[in-house]
């Protein structure tokens, strides 16, 4: 039984209806995309910005409801109703550290938050439970009397890790977690990270735009772009042998020691307009192969062997 299973979710931001006339149809932020995460997987989702990353993530955690589709975790159906429910089960870590506390709280009261109103927690309990917390991510107790702006990023993400393991989820969705820190410092975390999910039993979801991350830490790979999903693969051969254009125009965007920066070759460098979808394929125009009928259908996502699936109607060759 997969740990998280994701079907026919979409999600469509309505905008507000003009004085006359017929209301707008929306902006598709997610197309319909079905995907799921076995037990222990970490699972990267890796697309430029504006590509749907952050909104299918918050989606996966309750803050958003899905316009269509279902979520279940472990086999369970999840409702946005029970908040509760979500929160026991999948936790997320947000991309900017310092923010994502509250300034006026300690961070003892951050961390008995999640305790108190999922668990129920007596104090002397929560107590304890805190401290090996704080423990497993290498912080001292020392620190829970303080407040966020006495932390560096690198402090403060830990923090931002202990009170999603404070829920004691099964799931825990990591948007851009080291990003905003400095190299030497995303090397900690992601060690750590690595730490927690043998320790925990964790089961990751990882959205970056650094390949060189997602590829070291996945084990799976899923690219989105305009927010759909053209390609699924295995980490260690997606980017080394694409099948999609777009999952290969990112890697050969990733800047490498050694190689000269170079832009590379295509028709257009600007998203499609979200207000007025193209038809067909999303990415057809920027697409080198592009022919007529990636302009008139959009592909599906098909095998592409080796466990690979691409939405593409000329996939590159292996």
């Amino acid at each position: 039984m997969p740990a998280l299973k994701v079907d026919n979710l979409a999600k469509t931001f309505p905008l507000k209806k003009p004085l006359f006339g017929a209301a707008p149809p929306g902006v598709r932020a997610v197309r319909p995309m079905s995907f799921q995460v076995e037990t222990g997987e970490t699972l990267g989702v890796v697309g430029e910005s504006g590509c749907g990353k952050s909104t299918l993530a918050r989606m996966l955690v309750g803050l958003l409801e899905p316009t269509q589709g279902t979520i279940e975790i472990e086999g369970r159906a999840l409702d946005n109703a029970d908040p509760a429910a979500f929160g026991k089960l999948i936790q997320y870590v947000f991309q900017d550290p310092l923010s994502s506390l509250n300034p006026r709280k300690t961070i003892r009261q951050v961390m008995e938050a999640p305790l108190k109103r999922l668990y129920h927690m007596p104090k002397p309990e929560r107590d304890v439970r805190i401290a090996e917390i704080f423990a497993s991510v290498n912080l001292r107790e020392a620190f829970l009397d303080r407040y966020p702006h006495e932390f560096s990023g690198g402090q403060a993400q830990r923090i931002g890790i202990a009170r999603a393991l404070a829920a004691n989820p099964r799931i825990i969705i990591l948007d851009e977690p080291v990003s905003a820190l400095d190299v030497s410092v995303q090397a900690q975390v992601l060690n750590l990270l690595a730490d927690l999910k043998r320790d925990f039993g964790l089961t990751y979801l990882f959205i970056t735009h650094d390949l060189a991350v997602v590829e070291a830490v996945s084990d799976r790979i899923i690219v989105l772009y305009f927010g759909a999903v053209v390609e699924i693969g295995r980490a260690e051969s997606i980017f080394a042998n694409p099948r999609h254009p777009y999952t290969k125009l990112l890697a050969d965007s990733a800047p490498v020691v050694g190689r000269p920066l170079t832009a590379p070759e295509q028709k257009d460098t600007e998203l499609p307009d979200p207000l007025n979808p193209p038809p067909g394929c999303a990415f057809a125009g920027r697409c080198p192969r592009a022919t007529d009928i990636c302009r008139r259908e959009e592909p599906a996502l098909t095998p592409m062997g080796d466990d690979q699936l691409a939405a593409c109607h000329h996939p590159l060759e292996t």
